[in-house]
């Protein structure tokens, strides 16, 4: 019998970038990381914004976070912005593809539609693919190379009048599967998080009362998300330890996907 095999659950000392980590799941995973120890790049479009979240961490105990500006809707922004982290840190070995927007527009919005579908599609997708292609020289030379999507349960469900936005996050579950069947060869895993009704600015919209209604009727635990609780999931994923699990996309969703009433 083959002897117990330790696997490593820490990351401490890797180098991390997260998009959209200026707010919501983007802030608490960056939080968490350098909490465990990582190198923490914190990216979003306002550099004062990415420096408050930087400062919190500071604050913690923990100044191993760094802000950078960044517009994952810029091409060359992203290929900029991705050498410089690397340079700052020596290297890359997690990239979490966080950044998103609301993108709630219906068919018949005419003169708005096309305009949101583009933004949707650009931020939401393309610019996940291309901070992976941007990431990617610095993750090869990684032991331990990971990458987490976020996209949503409205990637494998659907909302009315939410097309641009159920079409971008169906599009990161694709975008998964087939960066991990192409990048598996190289030991590089690629894992999607489909997060479901999470207390976030992007839910702040809606009122209290509908949100226990719809968190009562829709999912099994009753309630919606923390960030924290998806930025669990993401970090178990980017562990030296989840070595086996690539082109994944797993429900963060309080039983949203299981329950059928």
């Amino acid at each position: 019998m083959e002897p117990y095999q330790e696997l490593s659950r820490s990351v401490a000392g890797r180098s991390v970038i997260v998009t959209g980590a200026a707010s919501g799941m983007g802030r608490a995973t960056a939080h968490l990381f350098a909490r465990e120890g990582a190198q923490v790049a914190v990216t979003d479009l306002d550099q004062a914004a990415c420096q408050s979240v930087v400062d919190e961490i500071a604050a913690a105990g923990f100044p191993n976070a760094k802000a950078f500006a960044l517009n994952v809707a810029d091409h060359d922004a992203i290929k900029r912005v991705v050498a410089e982290i690397a340079d700052s840190f020596g290297g890359i070995d997690i990239l979490v593809n966080n950044a998103g927007v609301s993108s709630f527009c219906p068919l018949n919005a005419e003169e708005e539609y096309d305009a949101v579908w583009d933004r949707a599609v650009l931020i939401m997708l393309t610019g996940h693919q291309r901070m992976v292609r941007a990431a990617l020289p610095w993750l090869r030379k990684s032991d331990a190379a990971r990458i987490i999507n976020i996209a949503s349960t409205e990637g494998l469900g659907a909302t009315p009048g939410d097309t641009p936005y159920v079409a971008a996050k169906t599009g990161v579950t694709g975008l998964t599967r087939g960066l991990a069947v192409d990048l598996g060869k190289e030991g590089i895993t690629v894992n999607c998080i489909c997060p479901g009704p999470i207390l976030t600015g992007m839910t702040a919209r809606i009122g209290e009362a509908d949100k226990e209604v719809f968190a009562r009727r829709r999912t099994a635990l009753r309630r919606y998300g923390l960030p924290e609780e998806v930025a669990q999931m993401t970090l178990n994923l980017a562990l030296p330890a989840s070595s086996f699990v690539t082109g994944a996309v797993i429900p963060v969703d309080g039983g949203l996907m299981a329950r059928n009433a």
